[in-house]
Order: structure tokens, then sequence, then C-alpha cells
């Protein structure tokens, strides 16, 4: 492993945007309902008399999936474990954020449980199905690219990534471009979080795939769809969604917690694409897109921004405007920045081309002279000190997949997530919190989402 990429390594093991670290106190289900405020901001029932996301896959690629949880079972389709390499999704228990591909798999497809599936948490598409595939994006060439690459051969509507890795190779960033691209001419678009740094997304530590052209990178709103001050801002912004107070499913099987995120933001947004894909199935990825831009809002403190704007993109997504306006389809790319993402391949290539390679013609250096103090060459040195490596790295990845499998060891200690972000134990009905402020979401769902079209 380079040094870059054991920097990235890291980086990564803090890039789940919002994140799970224990197992929340147990509430009555219908309270876990009724929190979801997003459901009802959405105008959620009548949402899903236009679209549930049946028929739909949405391929979260994320850090690790709780596929027994109650509001959960029977949504996964069979995936790949990036980080292991073998077909088992489940998180490792004593990995980075380990519930945090579990709550936003319940974000977009959760189906609830119990008389009427009426208690638990309930997605924004609820009969969509998840394609799980466990990457944090450190885990070979092309941080999220062959992830990409293998959720759209896999059938694949929808690609949410609601994580994020730090600087590495140009040759990584490369490799995530093409399969960026690869998505959108596939019709599949690539949904992510900005981050919660509450800085632009271009100084952020994380800022890869946000920073990427060609996908949807989303900002989080509080219940007021005014912007989250911890949201990554910046031109690479296009969208923003709920991402504050949100309950979701938990590590446990019948756990669920209470984060915040940008995170989130990325799941409700994959979610609502999904309901478009089914609604319209043969629009094209920047097309789908188009909907969500033409009938985003801003709040009244928003108003008159030129768009897009550095910390709303277009705006708030709307997802019953989405569904039922009527938009013209318009060009296949949409707002999707296709063409600076062509470009910035075709300056990938000519950099990655003309790079020295490591037996340039100007490297004078001899292997045949070079040898130790006891006639030892160096090339066996190197092979014996490989060979050595190759070992403690089949051992360390045995160790990796006993603890992920065994669920060995104590649950990882309470802390921060994304930046900033971070989730923590459920503590009940919002009754016993500050009531929201004047101005928030319209919480009937007879209203329409996010106040009045």
């Amino acid at each position: 492993m380079s040094f870059t990429r054991a920097l990235r390594a890291v980086g990564a093991a803090a890039a789940a945007g919002s994140v799970l670290f224990a197992a929340a106190p147990t509430a009555s289900a219908d309270q876990v309902r009724n929190d979801q405020w997003p459901l009802a901001a959405f105008a959620a029932d009548k949402v899903w008399s236009v679209a549930t996301g049946k028929g739909v896959t949405v391929a979260v690629i994320d850090n690790g999936f709780k596929t027994d949880h109650v509001d959960l079972a029977g949504q996964f389709l069979e995936g790949k474990d990036f980080i292991d390499g073998d077909t088992s999704v489940e998180p490792d228990p004593e990995g980075d954020n380990p519930g945090h591909g579990t709550a936003m798999a319940g974000i977009i497809a959760g189906h609830g449980h119990g008389a009427g599936r009426a208690s638990g948490v309930k997605g924004l598409a609820p009969e969509a199905k998840i394609l799980p595939i466990r990457d944090n994006g450190s885990s070979g060439s092309g941080y999220y690219g062959p992830a990409i690459r293998y959720a759209v051969d896999h059938g694949a509507d929808v690609i949410n990534i609601s994580q994020g890795a730090g600087s590495g190779d140009d040759g990584d960033v490369l490799l995530e471009q093409r399969a960026i691209k690869y998505a959108v001419e596939h019709g599949v678009p690539v949904v992510t979080a900005s981050g919660n740094d509450g800085k632009e997304v271009a100084e952020s530590d994380i800022k890869y795939p946000a920073v990427e052209p060609g996908v949807v990178t989303v900002g989080a709103v509080e219940s007021t769809t005014e912007i989250w001050n911890k949201s990554d801002y910046g031109p690479e912004l296009m969208l923003a969604a709920p991402g504050v107070k949100n309950v979701v499913a938990g590590l446990d099987a019948d756990g669920y917690n209470l984060g915040n995120g940008t995170s989130d933001s990325s799941a409700y947004t994959s979610a609502t694409l999904a309901l478009l894909k089914q609604k319209f199935p043969d629009l094209s990825a920047g097309q789908l897109v188009n909907r969500l831009v033409k009938t985003a809002g801003l709040p009244a403190s928003a108003q008159g921004k030129s768009l897009p704007d550095e910390h709303y993109g277009y705006g708030f997504i709307k997802p019953y405007s989405a569904l039922t306006k009527d938009i013209p389809a318009g060009p296949k790319s949409g707002p999707l920045k296709i063409d600076e993402l062509n470009s910035a391949i075709a300056k990938g290539q000519s950099s990655t081309s003309s790079a020295p390679s490591s037996s340039s013609p100007g490297d004078t250096s001899s292997s045949s002279d070079s040898s130790d103090s006891g006639g030892m060459s160096t090339g066996l040195i190197i092979a014996i000190a490989a060979g050595v490596l190759v070992i403690l790295v089949i051992v360390v990845v045995l160790i990796a997949r006993s603890k992920k499998n065994n669920g060995s060891g104590p649950p990882p200690p309470p802390g921060g997530g994304w930046n900033g972000g971070g989730n923590q134990p459920y503590p009940g009905p919002y009754q016993q919190q500050a009531p929201p402020a004047p101005g928030a979401y319209p919480q009937a769902p007879s209203q329409p989402p996010y106040g009045q079209q």
C-alpha cells in the first residue's frame, strides 16, 4: 500500500456522514415512525400514492449492513464486500461507524414492521430493493470506482454513496471519474454527501466523490428548510435534503438511533430518484435529476439567490412535486456536469500517460551492481520482504474477517461522525425536546411537501 493510500485508508475510516455508535434504547415503534419528521414534511402518503420504488434497485456503497434488522428484512439483494473480498456485507462491530450503512438503507427502503407495517423506520422508497456493497473507498485502486462499476453491472438504478475518501493518487481519481461516466451512460445517477465540516467541499479532508463532476452532491437542511450549519458547501453542491434529527435504523436488529449528517440527505435524495425511476423508467440519469432540480425549493431567507447557490445548490428536494409536475425531459445530461467530467477524464489520461515510470530511461541505478555486505542481491532482499508483507496482510485479513463474522469485541466508543456529523442513542419521542421553531415544515401529510408549491 502506497503512503498516500495508507493516508486515504485512515481518512476513509472517518468518512461516514451520519454515524451510528451505539445501540439505542428501544422505543415504542409507532413513536419511531411518528418521529420520522421528513416523512411528514414530504407528505409521504401522497408520494406513495404515486410511487413506492417498486421494481427499482438502489445500490448503497457503505461500511456494512445489518441485513436482519426488523425494518429491513428481505430488502437486501446479494451484494459484495470490497473490503474483505467476500459476499458477506455484515458490518464489522469493531470497525468505524459500524451502523452507518444500515441507517442509510433504512432511510431509502425501510419497510417498517408489525401490523400493517405501521411501526418502526420506513424509507421514502419502501418497495425498492437494496444492493448492498461494503466499501470505504480505500480497499483498492480507484476510490469507489470498482464499487460503482459493480453496482451498474449488477442492476442498480441509483447509486448512493453517503461517505467519502481523502487525497490519493491521480490514477485513483481517473478510475473513479471513468466509473461515474460509466454509470451515467447506463442511466444510473450517482448521489453522494457533501460532508459535515461546515466548509468548502474542495477544502474538506474528505473530497471524493463529492468533488467529482457528474455526481449529485447533496447538503443538509433542518426542519425549517434552512441549511444546516455543518453542511459542506461550494460549487459542487447540487441539492439539499433533510439531514438533522433523523430517526434511523440502528446496529441492533430492533434498535434505532437519532442522527445528523449530509449522509442522511444523500439517502433521501437517492430514495426520491428511486421513486422517479419507477414512474419515469425511460428517462436518463440527468433527466431524472433534472426533475429534482426544477422542483427544488428555497427558504424565505434564500429567495432571490443566483442558482446554483453554494449552500443550497438548486434548493431542497420536493419529492411529490418532482413526481407530479409537468416538466420537459430536457437534454440527456440534465444538470449533471458531464462536459466537466469528460474534460477531467481527458486531463487525467494525459497526466497519467506522461508520468515517468519506475523504470524510465532517466533512472541510472543498476540492480546488478547493488548488493548488501553479505553478498545478497537487492532484488532477493525485496522479494523476501514482499513475501513477509504478504503473509502479514493475510493474517490481518483473516483476523478482520473473524471479528466481522463472529461479532466479537466491545462496541465502538461514542464519538463524532464525518467531521461534525454523527448519531446518538435515540432518546425517545421528540416531545421531550424543544418543539420545532415557527415556520418549520408543515407536519400534516395532507399538506404539500415542504410547504406551498
